[in-house]
């Protein structure tokens, strides 16, 4: 029979296991068990028998080491989740489409790339585009440099040459140390530009959307002949407005914290 008793009279066997997902996830590693106790406050019995229904389910998946990762079968809820945070989005990416006039699009990090997963194309016949789906560098987009800035200077160099820093452009930074050093200036200012770095002739801004359950930002792109300098600032204010705004909706959506863990 199923535990009840949870935070909202939810089941707490449940919350325990995504709890246990989640501190997974934060981990970004191989995690031990011993790990999991310490940082959940649940007791080492209870965490044995939840993570062995998550492995048997492929939610989690044990190493020779002893110690647990996500296992693939996340891979799939992820996707889907993509999609569902893409359609929370498009109205809010539609109305700085009207605002603008240039194409709207919501990435999140992925990895040591970011991953377009909506967008709303500008009405002009001459626009910007980018398929959703794609996984571009962080270095030379705007919404790649926004996600930088949130992390510490020595993960942000990590990505970066990880992923490598091609050049893509003229105006394509390919040094990691040139480009952490920015980092501070970009968070301070809380947007960053793509100034023809991906392409040339082309410019982006990008905001972070605050709080979200993944690193994400949304940005507006166009030819540098419309989208000009001096606009900007009204569209980091356009953008930001947007981003506070799918911030809160992400919000309402998100449990609040497990009570009784040590029980």
């Amino acid at each position: 029979m199923a535990e009840v008793n949870g935070s909202d009279g939810g089941v707490q066997s449940l919350e325990r296991a995504f709890l246990l997902l989640e501190l997974m996830a934060e981990d970004g590693g191989e995690v031990p068990l011993s790990r999991l106790a310490a940082e959940s406050g649940l007791p080492l019995s209870t965490i044995h028998r939840l993570v062995r229904t998550l492995v048997a389910r492929g939610y989690v998946r044990q190493l020779p080491s002893r110690r647990y990762v996500l296992g693939p079968r996340l891979i799939h809820l992820g996707e889907s989740s993509s999609r569902t945070l893409g359609t929370w989005a498009r109205p809010h990416l539609s109305r700085l489409v009207d605002s603008t006039g240039e194409t709207a699009n919501l990435a999140m990090l992925d990895g040591d790339r970011v991953v377009y997963v909506a967008q709303v194309p500008s009405r002009h016949s001459m626009r910007m585009f980018t398929e959703v789906g794609r996984r571009v560098h962080l270095h030379c987009t705007g919404v790649g440099k926004v996600l930088l800035a949130q992390l510490p200077a020595p993960t942000a160099r990590q990505l970066l040459v990880s992923g490598g820093m091609p050049r893509r452009t003229p105006l394509t930074v390919t040094d990691p140390d040139e480009l952490v050093a920015r980092l501070p200036e970009i968070a301070e200012q809380g947007y960053a530009l793509d100034d023809g770095e991906q392409e040339t002739g082309v410019r982006c801004v990008a905001v972070p959307v605050p709080g979200g359950p993944s690193m994400t930002a949304l940005s507006v792109s166009g030819p540098a002949g419309r989208l000009a300098m001096d606009a900007v600032p009204s569209i980091v204010t356009l953008l930001q407005d947007a981003a506070a705004a799918l911030a809160a909706e992400l919000r309402e959506d998100v449990p609040r914290p497990l009570s009784g863990r040590s029980s």
